[in-house]
């Protein structure tokens, strides 16, 4: 990604009294949202989020937030803030506790259930401070208040910080739902409060803040839902985020209404309504919920079916379905719900899954041809109505691709912030809070840590780019034994091919040319293995090239004898 800070160099120290905003994600992209605070050398973190992969990095499970920054200071670190329980805002942190298990965790009962639960699984007990909206508490030199937020999840906060240097305020997700199903308004009365003491710095969330209007409340969906389980004749298969408890709620409630049963499918879905439905934030009707396999055991049109992969992650089970490699079959007649939005970036993966499900004969309903769901973000008309009450004298867009940041920044200009003081940064530029104005004053490293497997970090750009050639282009690679003495060709050269499009019988074509560039190497004194491996793949990959237009990776092998 093109930075537009390319002059700036690492910042200065911090004034005694400033405030340091240091955002390690969630700018420039949807996910792995994390931001540090730094006051009188005490460090406060807000959320510590995953991104997740797209096609251009294959074998990539997640995408950390870079924690070099503040690995050295890990000690100074008062608390990480959970705003709410999203992946793209919890899922990194069992790599930071890694690295020191004690950072307090601080966030409202059902995020930190999440987390607990999460952190079990990589046997991390941490250290938790359960907190409620209009709580206060202090994390060192940082004065946290805690405001109710609506969400597309419960128990989602917005935290006021005070320091020295001023108030901040970061929302977090956020939108303003007039009608939410858990009656848990976004609490305008305490940002109002909080302008009337003066807000120096707002942090808000942009992902919306190019669609006009207001977001339909949540309840607008229900009659959706239900008009889709009147029509279905046989199975419904529901995909949705596993942390999505509104949604799922509506789902209940529709299949109670309509005589279905409900199966979980998916260790995270049936983890995350296990802990919504223990700490009372999902109601579930006696004996509505059923184990996955005992469905042989009931008819078609009596089964509902929650599932993830409603963002065509390809090994989540809703993927699995549509190509045929998961234990639940789609059958013509079966019908499946989306009821997710489309994360940017994840179009081409849930089309493809969408038409893998309609080729089974499954009838795909989706929000672009029912209205399934609606967006957890406030659209432009709410954050026009949020920036007329909380009157920040300096704004930071956060949360949201380069198009939402600005159209954010523009939001707040139009209610009266100056534009001197509305701050677009990136992942890894430094604001500081210094006599009440936000300025730019350097940026640290934030580039993506890749999770493959077991490895954290391991994989760089330079190892995904010999993937996506491998997955693009093929591998060729020639095996030949020379002698140490004289250069010549002892055996070979042998050549194999994978995925390079090139039928086996048309290197041999290429066989003498290789034979004779080896040769003529050999007669001007070049014996050295690596020269020569250099000789072949430069032979190799002009014959490719200009006989095929292809460009695959190269593997040449020389054995001195």
């Amino acid at each position: 990604m093109s930075h537009p800070h390319p002059e700036l160099g690492p910042p200065p120290k911090l004034p005694k009294g400033g405030l340091r905003v240091t955002p390690l994600g969630g700018l420039g992209e949807i996910g792995r949202n994390m931001t540090v605070f730094e006051f009188d050398g005490r460090l406060l973190i807000v959320d510590c989020g995953v991104l997740f992969p797209e096609e251009e990095q294959p074998g990539i499970d997640l995408i950390l937030p870079d924690f070099s920054s503040v690995r050295d200071r890990l000690d100074d670190i008062e608390g990480i803030v959970l705003t709410h329980g999203h992946e793209d805002h919890i899922g990194a942190v069992p790599y930071l506790l890694r690295e020191k298990p004690d950072i307090p965790l601080i966030g409202s009962k059902l995020t930190l259930a999440l987390i607990e639960a999460k952190l079990q699984e990589h046997r991390i007990r941490p250290y938790t401070l359960e907190v409620k909206e209009g709580e206060r508490e202090n994390l060192g030199p940082f004065d946290c208040e805690f405001i109710a937020v609506n969400h597309s999840i419960p128990d989602a906060l917005a935290v006021a910080i005070r320091t020295g240097a001023g108030l901040v305020v970061a929302t977090g997700d956020f939108k303003m739902d007039q009608l939410p199903l858990d009656n848990r308004l976004t609490d305008l009365h305490a940002f109002a409060r909080l302008s009337e003491e003066g807000i120096d710095l707002l942090l808000s969330d942009s992902t919306n803040a190019e669609v006009p209007g207001f977001v339909p409340p949540e309840r607008d969906i229900s009659n959706a839902i239900r008009g889709v389980f009147a029509g279905a004749q046989k199975r419904i298969i529901v995909a949705s985020f596993a942390s999505h408890v509104h949604r799922i709620q509506q789902i209940l409630d529709a299949a109670h209404e309509y005589g279905r049963r409900v199966a979980f499918v998916g260790r995270s879905m049936v983890r995350n309504m296990g802990i919504a439905r223990d700490l009372g934030y999902l109601r579930v009707p006696a004996g509505l919920i059923v184990d996955v396999k005992t469905l042989d055991d009931l008819p078609d049109d009596e089964v509902v079916l929650v599932c993830t992969g409603s963002q065509g992650e390809p090994m989540a089970a809703l993927s699995r379905m549509a190509n045929r490699d998961h234990q639940i079959r789609i059958v013509p007649g079966d019908t499946v719900i989306l009821a997710s939005s489309l994360i940017p970036g994840n179009e081409n993966a849930v089309y493809r899954v969408i038409n893998g499900l309609t080729r089974w004969g499954a009838n795909v309903v989706h929000k672009g041809n029912a209205k399934v769901h609606v967006s957890g973000h406030a659209s432009a008309g709410e954050l026009l109505y949020f920036y007329n009450i909380c009157k920040p004298r300096n704004l930071m867009p956060v949360h949201g691709e380069w198009r939402h940041l600005r159209a954010n920044a523009e939001l707040g200009a139009m209610t009266g912030v100056p534009k001197d003081r509305i701050v677009i940064a990136e992942d890894g530029v430094v604001v500081d809070l210094i006599d009440g104005k936000a300025r730019i004053s350097g940026k640290v490293q934030a580039g993506y840590v890749y999770v493959d497997g077991l490895s954290v970090g391991d994989v760089t750009d330079a190892s995904l780019k010999d993937r996506r050639i491998l997955g693009d282009e093929g591998i060729i690679s020639v095996f030949v034994v020379v002698d140490s003495t004289t250069g010549k060709v002892v055996s070979g050269p042998n050549i194999q091919a994978r995925g390079s499009g090139i039928e086996d019988s048309a290197f041999a074509a290429i066989l003498p040319k290789i034979e004779d560039a080896i040769a003529r190497a050999g007669a001007d004194g070049v014996a050295e293995p690596h020269q020569i491996q250099q000789l072949i793949r430069r032979t190799m990959g002009k014959w490719v090239s200009d006989g095929y237009r292809r460009r695959p990776m190269i593997l040449p092998v020389v054995v001195e004898v």
